[in-house]
């Protein structure tokens, strides 16, 4: 339930961080944020195929 509180905390912080942020740096920062997990998820998944 703490893990919950926690969560829900850090959520509230990084909306409210987005909600002062302009709309240009948060598209930005979204981008970057999506083409790291695609790098990741690449990356994974070629590793767990050619490692098995």
């Amino acid at each position: 339930m703490l893990f919950l509180v926690a969560a829900l905390l850090l959520l509230g912080f990084a909306l409210g961080t987005v909600a002062h942020a302009p709309l240009s740096f948060t598209l930005v920062a979204a981008a970057v944020i999506g083409v790291w997990l695609a790098v990741f998820a690449f990356r994974e998944h070629h590793g767990r195929r050619h490692q098995s």
